[in-house]
């Protein structure tokens, strides 16, 4: 890999002033910030939407994008808002994204929107193109007319046009707002990564419209779901409840689901990251009707066959192994065989075992190296909760002996830029210096998570020329 450097920022995280970030100008700002600093990469976590935990690794759609991150001031520059409308949607607060208003609110806003289109043609034939597209936005005008119910309970199946109309038309925005943005950071050198999670929902379009590429029950009920065992994050493992994957199905018609949404999301970003990868080797299946994720076992996945697919479509863009947690030999292998770099986390460096592959001079080129990750405390955070012996240990690794150990900031960040990984990423948290009160997601807990933004003050504060320094010192 080309030594290079990043910016991890989901970009609900963007400032704004509509609740939560958006395909507005800010994001050009904030492209001009990384190219300011000298960064080559911008990583965002998944554009679709979220669940009712406001995550957006349980979505409706692995394939449709997020209705809150619709720009409404493009909207009213087409005339398809009122200033009033508009006015209606400013935020309370700068800090954090207002998902609970959004819920009651947004799309109610974007409804209003769709009523004005001129170019209602335009819209149908692009949805017409997407199957997969097409077939979210029928799952959600039939949702609407069934009161929001899981699919399974559905009763009503008559849609309203107006309704289907309201999700093309999102879609519509969506995709055609970011590619716009997307061509800006491109036109700045900014390359920018997607993020993809490993499974979706059971209540999705996904599996309402493609249910024998799942592993289901008579009554359409999932026979195993996913999670993982008990690890660092969590002594009960995790229970995502995603239904599991009937591989033995999608490997008859060469994984054809997969080639679909690998070139989607292809198409969206510069690169993609895989989340949880290891479950291609090995997944846990948990049965359907289990309390806890302890009750799971390992089962096979798919493995050679998948990651050749993968290799096969994807040219020359960069995609990501997510192979942290419970990694056996069998998943490095994978991994290796794979060619695709897998990340490394600093964090895990230094939690006690004498040697791990987390510690800076362990790292290979063909890596991409993170403070931390969205799962992750912040660097502040993280150097604050350490006992005095592990905290001392890492400043000293990284060339910082001072009694003043908060003062030690800038030292970790220099031992990752100079070590061999060839991509390094940095949490915006942690350009920041922020602590654990900004830390965007802790796994295994329901509420208060995939809050954190950041205001135009904060961002303007981080030294753009002290970056840029380091990028240039570093070579990256």
């Amino acid at each position: 890999m080309k030594r290079a450097s990043g910016v991890l920022m989901h970009l609900s995280s963007l400032f704004g002033e509509y609740s939560i970030g958006s395909f507005s100008e800010h994001a050009k700002y904030f492209i001009d910030f990384l190219a300011g600093c000298g960064f080559s990469y911008w990583q965002v976590l998944p554009f679709c939407m979220v669940d009712e935990c406001n995550s957006p690794y349980k979505s409706y759609s692995a394939f449709a994008g997020n209705p809150y991150f619709v720009d409404l001031e493009k909207l009213q520059e087409k005339g398809l808002l009122t200033k009033e409308e508009l006015f209606s949607c400013r935020q309370q607060t700068p800090y954090s994204c207002e998902y609970g208003r959004l819920y009651h609110t947004r799309v109610e806003v974007l409804l209003a929107a769709s009523r004005r289109v001129q170019n209602r043609a335009e819209i149908e034939a692009f949805i017409r193109k997407n199957p997969y597209l097409e077939q979210f936005c029928r799952f959600m005008a039939l949702k609407d007319a069934n009161a929001q119910g899981c699919w399974t309970d559905w009763q009503e199946e008559s849609l309203c046009p107006e309704r289907l109309f309201l999700w093309q038309f999102v879609q519509f925005e969506f995709f055609s707002q970011w590619s716009s943005i997307k061509a800006y950071a491109n036109s700045k050198n900014i390359k920018i990564i997607g993020d993809l999670p490993f499974y979706v929902a059971f209540d999705s379009a996904d599996v309402w419209g493609n249910r024998e590429l799942f592993l289901l029950d008579e009554q359409n009920k999932p026979r195993g779901v996913a999670g993982v065992p008990p690890d660092y994050f969590s002594p009960d493992g995790q229970l995502w409840g995603n239904p599991l994957y009937n591989w033995a199905y999608m490997e008859q018609d060469g994984f054809r689901w997969w080639r679909d949404r690998i070139l989607h999301m292809l198409s969206l970003f510069d690169g993609v990251r895989i989340d949880h990868f290891r479950a291609i080797d090995s997944y846990w299946a948990v049965p359907g009707d289990a309390k806890t994720a302890k009750e799971g076992t390992w089962e096979r996945g798919p493995g050679k066959k998948l990651v050749d697919m993968i290799n096969e479509i994807r040219g020359e863009s960069l995609v990501i192994a997510e192979d942290l947690g419970d990694i056996t030999e069998s998943v490095r292998k994978l991994v290796s065989y794979s060619g695709f770099p897998g990340m490394r986390v600093l964090q895990f460096g230094f939690l006690g075992e004498v040697d791990t592959p987390h510690m800076p001079h362990h790292y290979e080129n063909n890596c991409v190296a993170y403070t931390g990750t969205h799962d992750n405390n912040t660097l502040l955070g993280y150097v604050w909760e350490l006992d005095e012996a592990r905290r001392k240990e890492l400043l000293s690794y990284c060339d910082y002996f001072e009694s003043d150990w908060n003062r030690g900031y800038d030292s970790i960040i220099r031992t990752m830029l100079k070590s061999h990984a060839g991509l390094v990423i940095f949490p915006i948290q942690d350009l920041l210096g922020f602590g654990s009160d900004t830390r965007l997601n802790i796994p295994g807990k329901a509420d208060g998570n995939w809050l954190f933004r950041i205001t135009k003050e904060q961002l303007d504060s981080i030294n753009r020329q002290k970056f840029k320094e380091l990028n240039r010192l570093y070579r990256r």
